[in-house]
């Protein structure tokens, strides 16, 4: 890859049939960036969470709604916004499935599994309304 960035934007409907679409884009980018197998899984889970999550909970599945999806590609590494058109939340609201009282729900692992995968992971509300969810992945050097 050149020492320029390039970027790839897709913009979905709120439909959950859309996310084989993401996920095989992913899988294109991670497979081009030559990222390793556990990588690959990692930023694919990822990109499926956080796209689910504004699908679900952002836009609550109104196929008006849109979720725009950015990929850039750096030599050292890839930046993915997943955004929104919904009312928002506070992650730091969010429980800990690791609490004890969370073990045995079967909801709200995503937004933790996004911290633990990526190397960044920031969560921003946008002032047109909707959140953004910024998540870094770093290039293991060789």
């Amino acid at each position: 890859m050149d020492k320029i960035s390039n970027e790839i934007e897709v913009i979905i409907n709120s439909a959950l049939g859309n996310l084989d679409l993401i996920q095989t884009l992913t899988d294109c980018i991670t497979d081009f960036m030559k990222f390793d197998e556990d990588s690959v899984h990692q930023i694919g889970m990822s990109v499926r969470e956080s796209v689910t999550n504004a699908i679900q909970h952002g836009n609550k599945l109104d196929k008006s709604k849109k979720v725009d999806i950015s990929f850039v590609m750096s030599p050292d590494r890839l930046c993915i916004s997943v955004r929104d058109e919904g009312n928002g939340f506070q992650a730091d609201k969010i429980p800990s499935p690791l609490e004890d009282e969370n073990i045995l729900k079967p909801s709200g692992r995503g937004i933790f599994y996004i911290r633990t995968f990526m190397d960044e992971v920031e969560f921003r509300s946008l002032p047109e309304g909707g959140i953004e969810v910024h998540m870094v992945k770093k290039v293991p050097s060789n």
